[in-house]
């Protein structure tokens, strides 16, 4: 495997000012309303390159304009190679948290050849990156993974590099819509000594795609296209994709359940729901107050809709292990995860006949309750907070959990630095 510094685009303040304006969050997050607002707040923003409008030529527009920010100085290329570090500060459950990155170029490698991902994808938002990917021949918002520093050799040099001053500063502040408890730092590392020292150090280590599995196996399949049309003097940059990787031991490192929203279960099978869990699991029944609230540790899941102000909650029985119902082939890991329980289950077996069932997904469990309240949907499913080792180890297996099963908090946002691929 092979990480390594380049010569990243960035946002000329001088041309756009305050860069709270132009950066967005990346694609994936980024609602229908909160697109429009993106495109108010500046005509630099980066959504317009992340995220085009969904009109007919959204991805030739974006590259069109792209094209324009670099000819008229919005955008620059930096004059040295470098890794960008960058210092991620928010809040998370009241407290002031942040997060320390890398952001550099990763070899592109076949699955578990030194690059491990850990949940399924679809192929609607593959389609959509490689048609953005085509258009504009750069990525706008890095992956983000994990990887090992066990003697801190690597936070090391990170901390000397933090003292410097840095390249961009993204205070905290009501300018950064819609996220005004976030704030960014980022360092050009462009030392020669100290990149080929991060090089080394990085490259013999695993990593493991946190978020991002979408890009990942889009940009191995641009990079199959290029090599088939490429031409001498080619860079070879589309054999890398941007990533920012962070230690998984990172005290910022926030990782979230994504439950699940259901809609369009038929009412004879919502009355005899309960039972049916019953055939499975040990079922409690507990009263919602005005207060905070939360899953049993020890639970499998909780269930909002199956009674008025009450959430259902669902427990190994002594006489029936869930894991013997899972696939033989896949691994320990993933049959003993909540949400593989979730899919196998509940949704593969308990609502089989509910063919017409729709999922959303929130990381708001109070969200969650009042979509159930307001009977936008009829169920909510509960999911524990998935451990950094257990996705780990499923990764470990060469397996992978079911889609949107993770959710690492805060997103990266695209923008503070473009990866070319020209």
């Amino acid at each position: 495997m092979e990480v390594v510094p380049f010569r990243g685009i960035r946002y000329s303040e001088t041309v756009v000012g305050d860069l709270a304006k132009v950066i967005c969050r990346p694609y994936d997050v980024i609602p229908p309303e909160q697109q429009r607002l993106y495109y108010e707040k500046s005509v630099y923003n980066a959504v317009r390159l992340e995220f085009p409008e969904l009109i007919a030529d959204g991805y030739q527009r974006a590259a069109m304009t792209f094209r324009q920010w670099l000819e008229q100085g919005v955008l620059q290329y930096d004059s040295a190679s470098a890794f960008y570090l960058h210092d991620h500060e928010f809040k998370y459950s009241g407290r002031k948290m942040l997060r320390r990155g890398l952001i550099a170029r990763v070899k592109l490698e076949p699955r578990g050849s030194g690059i491990f991902p850990h949940e399924e994808t679809t192929s609607k938002a593959k389609t959509d990156r490689l048609q953005l990917m085509r258009a504009c021949r750069a990525s706008f918002s890095p992956l983000f993974s994990l990887y090992r520093d066990s003697d801190q050799r690597i936070a090391a040099i990170l901390r000397r590099a933090a003292k410097e001053e840095p390249a961009i500063l993204v205070p905290a502040g009501q300018g950064n819509f819609p996220d005004p408890d976030e704030a960014h730092r980022v360092w050009a590392v462009a030392d020669p000594e100290v990149k080929r020292e991060l090089s080394d150090l990085l490259s013999a280590q695993p990593i493991y795609i946190a978020d991002g599995h979408h890009r990942y196996e889009t940009a191995l399949t641009y990079r199959q296209e290029r090599i088939q049309e490429r031409a001498p003097g080619d860079s070879g940059a589309s054999d890398y994709v941007m990533m920012e990787l962070v230690e998984f031991s990172d005290p910022g490192l926030v990782v979230l359940p994504l439950h699940r929203l259901v809609r369009g279960v038929l009412p004879s099978s919502l009355a005899n729901l309960m039972d049916r869990f019953r055939d499975f699991f040990n079922v409690e029944v507990f009263a919602l107050g005005t207060g905070g609230w939360h899953l049993p540790v020890d639970s499998f899941l909780g269930v909002l809709g199956l009674q008025p102000d009450s959430f259902v909650v669902l427990n190994r029985r002594q006489d029936f292990a869930p894991e013997t119902m899972m696939p033989s082939s896949r691994s320990q890991a993933y049959r003993e995860s909540c949400v593989s329980i979730l899919n196998h289950i509940v949704f593969e077996g308990i609502l089989s006949e509910a063919k017409d069932i729709e999922v959303a997904y929130t990381v708001d469990i109070e969200e969650a309750r009042q979509q159930i309240r307001e009977g936008k949907y009829q169920l909510a499913f509960l999911l524990h907070t998935p451990q950094v080792e257990m996705i780990k180890a499923v990764a470990d297996a060469r397996d992978r959990m079911p889609a949107k099963s993770t959710y690492f908090y805060p997103k990266v946002p695209a923008g503070l630095v473009i990866n070319p691929l020209d």
